[in-house]
């Protein structure tokens, strides 16, 4: 697997990308095109109704965004005509039935394609549970559907989550979901009873004439306690696990291959450093701080946060030479860093207080944003301890002074209630990660660095964890790119 060989066999290859317009897909996207101009084709599922809708979706949500710059600098006035010759958005969407893929262009694509990537998912962690479901495991059975359409079609990679594996404390392994196995031991999960519970909860919300708000609580609510039951802690998990065990049970002879990357953060060199979209788990905190919002942060000292960054692209990559030659097995592969590099949240907290003790945000009045004295609570304990005595004292005072002015501090006292249960809810979502205990076995993923290590290939397709300082990635590069990107 030298450099060029993963480069040649790139070359004169069809590429099919579901969930275009998301974070992975984008720096996929950008990768194959940068580093070989010549592969044949990519196709990009973009969720969009008809030819102009995904023209419009593709154009601003992904070729206009930052990290297509090294190519349009790279390329100049030519870019247009090289996209248009090598791209091809796809309005469609994985939860319906072909995909929604009109019949034409479907038997077009299952002609051509050689590889298909489903990136495709919903990741907030308390989704609606119709559309996590809808997603995370129809979708997942529609795709599969999908590859077994197509004539020359040489593998399915399909990009999990790590975090399939709940709260376990162990050394978890690489290795399938076995089907209808849940994690808490107790009766077999049937996959099919858990579609048609949500079906008939929306059906029966929709019947009684329920706001869209009440559907939208109520759905989330149903998906995490369904998740819980069987023991999974939040509603992306247990639906992304769903989705995996279809694809293992039904895949058949088809060549399938699972990454299951941990919390991917900015980009760390490619296509340059720092870029990110959205917020990961412990980077809410550091927003929050940064901005003089927020002063408190939950989890173990001694928890270790498995991020990772950019080399997960690389890894898909590298995934896709490695499993050239045809083959009928599941291959799992972890993109994780607690195994061999690690960083405790602890210390990933530390350095982001000290960034912005040092480098404060400037805010509209061209002021520097002053930080707070940053608190850590260790468990669920302390962070109700914490709220009963700096703020529920202030929300009785607040109480009672309304009702003596007939009413006229409502609203002052529903914000800091509001603002209470927001702090309970995002710690009772985020303790699982905040307190997680187990090590990403990482074997595979260390086969798949050792067949790159061999060769030059490292520079261009590097996925080893071990080769990223922490604290120098954070401060000058991940804390940077939060700032430029997402305040």
């Amino acid at each position: 697997m030298e450099s060029c060989c993963i480069e040649q066999f790139l070359e004169g290859k069809t590429i099919f990308i579901t969930g275009a317009t998301g974070y992975l897909a984008k720096i996929l996207t950008e990768k194959i095109l940068r580093v070989q101009p010549n592969v044949k084709k990519l196709y990009l599922l973009i969720r969009a109704p008809d030819s102009n809708s995904v023209r419009q979706r593709f154009n601003n949500e992904v070729i206009k965004t930052d990290p297509f710059g090294v190519l349009r600098e790279k390329l100049g006035a030519n870019l247009h005509s090289f996209i248009e010759d090598k791209v091809f958005p796809v309005a469609g969407d994985i939860a319906c039935n072909s995909m929604g893929i009109n019949s034409e262009l479907k038997d077009e694509m299952c002609r051509e394609i050689d590889i298909i990537v489903n990136s495709a998912a919903t990741t907030r962690f308390d989704e609606r549970c119709d559309t996590a479901t809808r997603t995370n495991v129809l979708g997942a059975m529609n795709v599969l559907k999908f590859s077994k359409q197509c004539s020359k079609l040489m593998m399915l990679l399909h990009v999990s989550t790590a975090y399939v594996c709940g709260e376990k404390e162990e050394l978890i392994l690489e290795k399938p979901l076995n089907y209808g196995e849940m994690l808490n031991g107790s009766s077999h999960l049937d996959i099919d009873v858990e579609q048609k519970l949500v079906e008939k909860a929306l059906k029966d919300l929709q019947d009684r004439n329920a706001t869209e708000k009440e559907v939208t609580l109520a759905m989330r609510v149903l998906g995490i306690e369904r998740a819980r039951l069987h023991g999974w802690p939040n509603t992306y998990s247990f639906t992304k696990s769903m989705g995996e065990m279809l694809l293992g049970h039904l895949k058949e002879d088809l060549q399938l291959i699972i990454l299951r990357p941990t919390i991917i953060l900015s980009t760390y060199k490619e296509p340059f450093p720092g870029w990110i979209e959205g917020m990961r788990t412990m980077d809410t905190f550091i927003v929050g701080y940064g901005k003089g919002k927020q002063k408190l942060a939950m989890g173990g000292r001694e928890t270790i946060t498995d991020v990772v960054y950019d080399m997960v692209v690389n890894s898909v990559i590298a995934a896709m030479v490695a499993h050239r030659n045809p083959s009928s097995r599941i291959d799992v592969y972890h993109i994780s860093s607690s195994r061999r590099n690690q960083i405790k949240i602890d210390d990933f907290i530390r350095i982001g207080v000290d960034y912005f003790k040092k480098n404060p945000r400037i805010d509209k009045r061209g002021k520097p944003v002053k930080v707070k004295k940053f608190h850590l609570l260790v468990s669920m304990d302390s962070l109700h301890i914490y709220i009963a005595i700096h703020y529920m004292p202030s929300l009785k005072i607040l109480k009672w002074a309304n009702f003596i002015l007939c009413q006229h501090l409502q609203i002052h006292h529903t914000n800091l209630q509001r603002r209470i249960n927001h702090t309970i809810r995002l710690a009772e979502l985020y303790k699982p990660y905040a307190f997680f205990k187990g090590i990403f076995d990482d074997t595979n993923g260390e086969m798949l660095r050792m067949a790159t290590r061999e060769s030059n290939a490292d520079d261009t397709f590097n996925f080893d964890p071990t080769t990223i300082q922490w604290d120098k990635y954070l401060k000058e590069t991940h804390i940077p790119g939060l700032v430029k990107y997402i305040f």
